[in-house]
């Protein structure tokens, strides 16, 4: 009988294809894209390099799919039906997703484990949302003459772009929502992690969605990405990335002015207050920042602990930090794995010898681990000032900057010193406090004495340069919805 790891090395020796309509595709170039293992460095597989060629045809399958109504006029309880029938599947092959997304990404088997158990239990929350979609009806001023009633209806065919360091949680945040709404979609995965989003494609067709309602199109994001935020077929884009990118998303998308949902980059503070627990805020803190190598929107990289207890708080991070097992993924003592790519550890080190050279003080870490694949040590640093890269920027790897703070009357001067808010966590047993702390900061989620937790019923984004919009909850579920008003004379 085979096992997960042999399902999976059979997965990755078949030549990877493309989703459009029924049919799995090479990309019409017949370019390739190599697929690597950040632990090794080594290829382990290929993907189409889809073009806008590629991208023409998904989306017309898409569009084919919507205008025929095939899913958009199946009657809710079928829809929700079939979307949970998705989520079996996905829960029936965790094992073997969970190390396509180890291989894929370097994450620890952990969080793989998490996400993608995440992602189908927020697939089950849409698919209870299906019977939920509904207008409003008016009295329109008291006027017997009227009888006016609002309706929700899907936005379209909807492009889906996700990044690499949160694959199938991120695939799923939009695509569920999507689904629920009666959305057709062209799904664009990050060129250096496509896998999940690939087998997904194979799943959903198994569990009876209508061939066209999801389409895949691998491919580089400068070209099969813009593709698709160009096409003037597409009526709504919904990415997650990096702000630069974000805003040139934007441009590309006025030619039809179709509908954007953008979750960018942050910059996120934590508050240690010196009534903290210390036994919880500590590790807390550092895997606020260490998680997944520091590759996450929300990563509290800026943190602010009060002046008594700075120098008690910084020791315990970095003990914290030294006794962290780094290595592959597959290992389950692994805590955390390497950065996504060459060109990001290099990055990463830039940003780290940036610190140094600025002024800001090395506690530990700063180099890389091990002699194969993508390794940074868990790097902190003190003594950094509000004005130096390593606390202006998005670093997007393990590294932590500690800083002192008086009290109250620094926490909206330094925490809201940044162009990002996506995330801000604060530390304290005064619950009047914390509830303070939250209102002062201009974050679209604020963590109280835990740090990252989310939730399908709640909203999800972020204030400023962190995004447009709002995922998760109702509100992700509206943003693939159109609302029209309708006046009828009696």
């Amino acid at each position: 009988m085979a096992t997960v790891l042999d399902r999976t090395q059979a997965y990755l020796g078949t030549p990877r294809r493309m989703l459009i309509g029924e049919d799995w595709v090479e990309a019409e170039s017949g370019e390739t894209l190599a697929v690597e293992d950040p632990a090794t460095g080594r290829e382990i597989g290929r993907v189409p390099a889809g073009g806008k060629r590629d991208v023409e045809k998904a989306v017309a399958a898409a569009r084919k799919s919507f205008d025929s109504r095939v899913w958009s006029g199946m009657s809710y309880d079928k829809r929700s039906a079939l979307m949970w029938k998705l989520s079996d599947l996905i829960l029936e092959n965790i094992d073997e997703l969970i190390q396509l997304e180890v291989l894929d990404n370097g994450m620890p088997t952990a969080f793989a484990e998490a996400t993608i158990s995440g992602a189908a239990s927020g697939l089950r929350f849409y698919a209870g949302l299906c019977s939920q979609i509904s207008g409003r009806t008016s009295n329109v001023g008291a006027d017997l003459e009227f009888h006016a009633y609002s309706v929700a209806e899907p936005v379209g065919v909807v492009g889906i772009i996700t990044p690499w360091n949160g694959p199938m949680a991120t695939l799923f945040t939009k695509l569920a929502p999507a689904l629920a709404a009666g959305c057709s979609i062209v799904v664009k995965p990050a060129e250096l992690t496509s896998l999940t989003a690939l087998r997904v494609g194979e799943l959903a067709l198994e569990a009876g969605i209508p061939p066209g309602v999801i389409n895949i199109v691998t491919g580089i994001g400068a070209v099969a990405g813009a593709a698709l935020v160009e096409h003037m077929d597409v009526n709504k884009i919904s990415f997650t990335g990096s702000t630069s990118v974000g805003k040139s998303l934007v441009v590309a998308a006025a030619g039809n002015l179709k509908r954007v949902t953008l979750e960018l980059g942050g910059k996120s503070p934590v508050f240690i207050f010196d009534d903290a627990n210390l036994e919880t805020a500590i590790p807390a803190a550092a895997m606020g920042i260490f998680a997944n190598s520091g590759q996450v929107c929300f990563a509290g990289s800026r943190l602010y602990v009060q002046d008594g207890i700075h120098d008690k708080v910084v020791a315990g991070i970095e003990t914290f930090a030294k006794q962290l097992k780094l290595g592959s993924g597959l290992d389950k003592k692994t805590q955390l794995g390497p950065l996504i790519s060459s060109k990001q550890r290099e990055r990463v080190l830039s940003f780290i010898e940036s610190g140094r050279a600025e002024g800001a003080e090395l506690v530990t870490g700063g180099g890389v681990h091990g002699e194969q694949g993508w390794f940074i040590e868990p790097t902190i640093f003190t003594g950094a000032t509000q004005d130096m890269r390593i606390v202006q920027e998005e670093i997007f790897g393990p590294v932590l900057s500690v800083m002192r703070f008086a009290g109250m009357d620094d926490v909206a001067r330094l925490g809201n010193a940044t162009t990002y808010g996506l995330g801000a966590g604060v530390y304290t047993q005064d619950i009047g406090k914390a509830h303070k702390v939250a209102r002062l900061l201009e974050s679209g989620n604020i963590w109280v004495n835990c740090y990252g937790r989310t939730d399908k019923t709640l909203p999800f984004g972020g204030f400023k340069q962190s995004g447009w919009g709002r995922e998760n909850g109702p509100e992700g579920l509206d943003a693939f919805l159109e609302k029209k008003a309708i006046y009828v004379k009696l």
